[in-house]
């Protein structure tokens, strides 16, 4: 694959890294090596010439000028080319300890230019150089040289973004980039070769957007004038967005994966999957800084560029410029068998083809991608209107596909409140019915099950909560401790932004209230930490006192804070041994219910303070819990579920697949604290104390 490469050297540390890279590529395919080194003589002799005037008067001389020309031009380029020397022999000094043939280059010119003529003239497969150069400054991204290189350069190019340190651990997984285009499956390709030659595991990565429209309209809502409001149908749009495109395309992308995992296990592969929703590069980069890869490796554009473009698409630019790992921009182009086959051999009836003209530009060649692949899995040579349809009950649900016809009805995100909602855990897409044997997406049988009981407990412990309009007139209902973030932003646009970020992430996942830990989790999401700091510097400069008789008023007391800053609230005492164990359990839903069953064995017990020893018996049941979950689970049961006494009373889907001891005394909780209130427990058992 890479029998030619090219390293532009510069003595820099990701040059030297850079150089590194290149050799344990070559010697893993035999390439044969080229260094280049671009020096300036030139531009140093133009520059010269401009300072001429500011030397003494005896050096002004007709004679004696020409003389210092000559000599400032030998000196200088003797000097130059001296060095380059020196950089290249670094260079083929380690080519040669490894058997490798290396040419050497030094070239006088503007360095990105020359390097670019060199890509060019000698078509090399492979060009690897470091982001930055030895004129490298505190706050830069990406050097000069680099940025010309990547946007103008053929070939693949290797960026150097990550210097290991000496006692770092190597690195074993490849991150690739999936968005259905024929440049993410050659990214994929290319992937596979440098994983099976370096022995690396594979992790594909697929995004999809279903909030850039939500966004969109409850912007422009203000601007329109009653009778254009009306023309758009705000309501309308957004059912059409929200029940149909939004599911539709997290299934078209989880089909993406499962193509190029496909692709992988014909070589003998295996990968693991991952999708997620938000904006590409940013969901992406958040990965890769939670679990950094050895490469991330994409296509130089995605699926909705233009492909006569030979630059960089958005996404692959910000992930240049911002990945915290080395990066590889895949030139190769790759269509997948299964589409390639499709394409040439599948026919669509006239009415299929009128029908798809009705499909709006942005997702039609995503829709066309998704039909076809069900002709090729159906066995069919045409594509007519009823394949259409079974698409459509395949990349929706059923009841969504029924609701088409009246755009206008209400949301099921309404309904969704009157009954139990079902998240799946392993791609967190939200099922549209209460108890759902499997995933729509990906597949997964798990899923965490949110009751309008568990959402009514943290409004109470969140100071109630206060329904709000959103711009296409549905309700959403906010805590009291969740709006009080928003005042935190202070820019307008920004604070717009997030409010509607935040509304469309809940209407998703169909939660009946937004709450402070999932508000949280999206102002971060959208970089918004610093004011959240903000926020919680300014509620804890409160009045002390008011916030004691809050505190008395609502019977919480804060008991700790873990890590990150999540609060332990408890009305019962906690030694601090008993307060430290359990924020060692994941943050959030698994905590709430180790908590809950803690202090319900206080209440049983009939005493105030937990202790470790309470706090161990409570983590033992819980553990208990999971093991009979687990097997029931294997045995195609439900999970079985158990009274404050511990005795088994009922069989319900499995919530999660997390042991809370699995996390060693050291390692820091996950997520974010969901309080949940036992002060109704409390009540029934007041008289007891």
């Amino acid at each position: 694959m890479f029998k030619s490469i090219l390293v532009p050297v510069d003595n820099s540390d990701y040059s030297n890294q850079a150089i590194n890279i290149a050799i344990q590529i070559g010697k893993k395919f035999n390439s044969s090596m080229t260094g280049n080194h671009v020096y300036a003589a030139k531009m140093h002799d133009y520059r010269f010439k401009q300072m001429e005037f500011t030397l003494p008067g005896e050096y002004l001389q007709e004679t004696e000028l020409e003389r210092q020309r000559k000599i400032h031009d030998s000196l200088i380029t003797m000097g130059l080319k001296l060095i380059s020397d020196c950089y290249l022999n670094e260079m083929d000094k380690l080519c040669k300890a490894e058997g490798l043939e290396m040419e050497r280059k030094m070239i006088d010119g503007k360095h990105h230019e020359q390097i670019l003529n060199d890509m060019e003239a000698s078509n090399y497969d492979l060009t690897v150089l470091g982001i930055k150069g030895i004129g490298k400054t505190k706050d830069s991204q990406i050097g000069a040289v680099c940025q010309s290189v990547t946007r103008h350069g053929k070939g693949d190019i290797w960026v150097v973004k990550h210097v290991p340190k000496e006692d770092e651990s190597v690195r074993d997984k490849i991150l690739v980039g999936i968005d259905g285009s024929p440049q993410s499956f050659g990214a994929l390709m290319t992937a596979a070769e440098l994983a099976e030659k370096f022995n690396k595991k594979i992790t594909l990565i697929g995004i999809y957007d279903p909030y850039l429209h939500y966004m969109v309209f409850n912007g422009i809502v203000d601007v329109l004038t009653d009778k254009a409001a009306k023309v758009f149908r705000f309501e309308e749009q957004n059912q059409l967005h929200e029940e149909i495109i939004d599911t539709g395309l997290a299934q078209i992308y989880q089909s993406h994966l499962e193509v190029a995992e496909k692709m992988l296990k014909e070589k003998g592969i295996e990968v693991e999957k991952v999708l997620l929703d938000g904006k590409a590069f940013q969901k992406i980069l958040d990965y890769a800084r939670k679990n950094p890869p050895w490469l991330l490796v994409v296509g130089r554009i995605g699926v909705h560029s233009d492909l006569e473009d030979s630059g960089l698409g958005s996404n692959t630019d910000n992930l240049l410029r911002m990945a915290p790992c080395d990066i590889l921009l895949s030139s190769q182009l790759v269509h997948p068998e299964l589409d390639r086959k499709a394409e040439e051999s599948i026919q669509w009836t006239q009415e299929a083809e009128e029908r798809m003209t009705r499909v709006p530009p942005l997702v039609k060649g995503i829709a066309r991608t998704g039909i076809l692949r069900l002709a090729v899995e159906k066995g069919h040579s045409v594509v007519t209107n009823s394949l259409i349809d079974d698409a459509m009950d395949r990349f929706m649900p059923k009841q969504t596909a029924k609701a088409t016809d009246k755009l206008a009805e209400t949301l099921a995100f309404n309904q969704a409140r009157k009954g139990n909602t079902a998240l799946c855990i392993s791609c967190g897409t939200t099922a549209q019915e209460e108890n759902p044997l499997k995933c729509a997406v990906c597949g997964s049988i798990n899923f965490e099950i949110i009751t309008p009981e568990t959402i009514d407990k943290i409004i109470e412990s969140e100071g109630g909560a206060k329904d709000e309009t959103t711009y296409d007139g549905k309700k959403l209902t906010w805590t009291k401790e969740a709006r009080k973030l928003l005042p935190a932003i202070k820019d307008a646009y920004q604070k717009r932004r997030t409010k509607a970020y935040i509304e469309k992430a809940a209407r998703m996942r169909r939660l009946s209230a937004i709450t402070l830990d999932f508000a949280e989790e999206i102002f971060k999401e959208l970089g918004h930490e610093d004011s959240l700091e903000e926020q919680a510097q300014a509620s804890s400069s409160e009045d002390p006192n008011t916030l004691l008789e809050q505190e008395i008023n609502s019977g919480f007391k804060l008991i700790a804070r873990d890590a990150k800053g999540t609060p332990l609230k408890s009305v019962f005492e906690w030694t601090s041994d008993a307060s430290e164990r359990i924020l060692r359990v994941p943050s959030g839903f698994m905590r709430n219910k180790v908590q809950e069953r803690i202090e319900s064995l206080a209440l049983d017990n009939k005493v105030i303070t937990i202790d470790i020893n309470l706090v161990e018996k409570g983590i033992e049941i819980g553990r208990m819990m999971m093991e009979e979950m687990i097997t029931s689970q294997s045995n195609g049961q439900g999970a079985a579920t158990y009274d404050k006494n511990n005795s088994r009373i009922a069989s319900l889907p499995i919530y999660g697949n997390e042991d809370v001891n699995d996390y060693p005394p050291n390692q820091p909780p996950k997520e974010n604290l969901n309080e949940v209130s036992v002060m109704s427990e409390l009540d029934k058992k007041r008289s007891d104390y």
